[in-house]
C-alpha cells in the first residue's frame, strides 16, 4: 500500500514542526549543562541567560545539575538532537523505517524525562523541588506528551499509509 501524501497526514505536519522546534531547545538548552556552562545568574549571553531565565524561575534541579541529570541533558544534545533532524525527514518525506527508532525514542523520552526528572523535581531532594509546580509543566510537559503521541503514531505497521 502507498504512503499518503504528507497534505493528508496533518499529525505528521504537526510532528515535523514540533520536533523541529524540538532540535533547536536541544541545542539551546540541554548543551550549555551538558558541557558545564554556569548560567546560575544573569548573563550578557543570549543562550545562557535564557537558560538562567527559565532555571531560576522553574528548575533548580536544572540550574545545579547533579552529574546523572548531565547525563541525560548530555544524551538530549547529543543524542535526541540528530534524531529530531532524521525524524522529520522521515516523516516529511514518509519513510516507514523511522517507525522502530521513533518507538525506541518515546520510550526513553516517557522513562527518562517523564518518570525519572518529573519524580525527582516533585517527590525528591527540597533543594531541587521545583518552585512553581504549574510552570514546570507547562514548560516541560510537552516534551513527554509529544512523544508518547508519536508512539501513538507509530503503533501500526507501515504508519504513513494510513491517517493517524
Amino acid at each position: 500500500m502507498a504512503n499518503l501524501p504528507l497534505r493528508r497526514r496533518g499529525i505528521d505536519i504537526f510532528f515535523a514542526i514540533v520536533f523541529a522546534a524540538f532540535t533547536v531547545t536541544s541545542l539551546i538548552s540541554d548543551l550549555l549543562p551538558s558541557v558545564g556552562v554556569d548560567f546560575s545568574h544573569p548573563s550578557s549571553n543570549f543562550f545562557v541567560n535564557s537558560n538562567y531565565w527559565y532555571a531560576h524561575d522553574t528548575d533548580p534541579l536544572f540550574m545545579h545539575p547533579p552529574t546523572w541529570m548531565r547525563i541525560i541533558t548530555g544524551l538530549s544534545a547529543f543524542g535526541y538532537m540528530p534524531f529530531y533532524v532524521v525524524l522529520v525527514f522521515a516523516l516529511v518525506t514518509g519513510r516507514n523505517w523511522i517507525q522502530l527508532p521513533a518507538v525506541v525514542y518515546a520510550t526513553m523520552i516517557v522513562t527518562l524525562t517523564g518518570i525519572v526528572v518529573f519524580g525527582v523535581e516533585f517527590f525528591g531532594e527540597p533543594e531541587w523541588r521545583t518552585p512553581s509546580p504549574v510552570k514546570f509543566l507547562l514548560f516541560n510537559l510537552p516534551y513527554v506528551l509529544v512523544p508518547l503521541v508519536l508512539l501513538i503514531r507509530m503503533r501500526r505497521p507501515a504508519p504513513f499509509t494510513r491517517r493517524f
